[in-house]
């Protein structure tokens, strides 16, 4: 009975030491308590969560949860995008990618990938790929954005303004100047939307190939 009791006294300072480093650690002085107690963040950053309330217990040794508020550091951010696999081939670490930001449109900008996915999505097949970006204080976490990577390899297309381009019956086409004051219809195979609104062109059109500008309009005249 003697030796149990030295055991439970024991484990009694034991639960005392350890309470007593964990109110100096929170900055308490335990001869003069106080009901309010200044907790100190490791870090600087922005608290992104908030798991105590009032009243509400808070600590690892007492119920409740554990980490009073969640705090990051966001002045550095990661963008996750979605890649189809055959276009991963085309990406490399360090390889630079222009974000578009659905919030702010007229905004543009820079960072370098970090990470690219080993894992395919099975139901999209696309790789999760990881860009680091410098915050300039506008990103938020949940934002949709648009990356647009710049490849290694330079290849040389047709453009041709956006208008120029005329969608029908799933297919695209442009008016190729015949002579005589009458145009040709040209199927091509479009390709993306660059800066200045032109539209590339990956195949039926030659560098330097006139086409009509406006190729509603002349589809509708033509139609009149």
């Amino acid at each position: 009975m003697l030796e149990q009791a030295e055991d439970a006294e024991n484990n009694a300072k034991s639960d005392l030491n350890a309470t007593q480093e964990q109110l100096r650690i929170l900055g308490v002085n335990r001869d003069h308590p106080s009901s309010v107690v200044n907790v100190y963040a490791p870090i600087s950053g922005v608290v992104i969560g908030q798991n105590v309330t009032n009243a509400a217990a808070a600590g690892v040794s007492l119920s409740g949860s554990a980490t009073a508020f969640t705090i990051a550091d966001l002045s550095s951010v990661w963008i996750l995008c979605d890649v189809y696999e055959n276009d991963i081939a085309k990406l490399q670490l360090g390889q630079q990618a222009s974000i578009h930001l659905d919030a702010f449109p007229d905004r543009t900008l820079t960072g370098h990938i970090s990470d690219i996915g080993p894992v395919l999505d099975p139901a999209l097949r696309t790789a999760k790929v990881r860009i680091v970006v410098q915050n300039p204080g506008i990103l938020k976490i949940g934002m949709f954005v648009t990356a647009t990577f710049t490849g290694k390899k330079k290849e040389e297309y047709t453009a041709v303004p956006s208008e120029a381009v005329l969608h029908l019956h799933d297919r695209e086409w442009v008016f190729v100047p015949k002579g005589d004051h009458s145009f040709q219809r040209t199927e091509v195979r479009a390709g993306q939307v660059v800066s200045d609104d032109r539209q590339v062109i990956l195949s039926g059109l030659q560098p330097g190939q006139q086409v009509i500008r406006q190729a509603l309009l002349l589809e509708t005249a033509g139609a009149q």
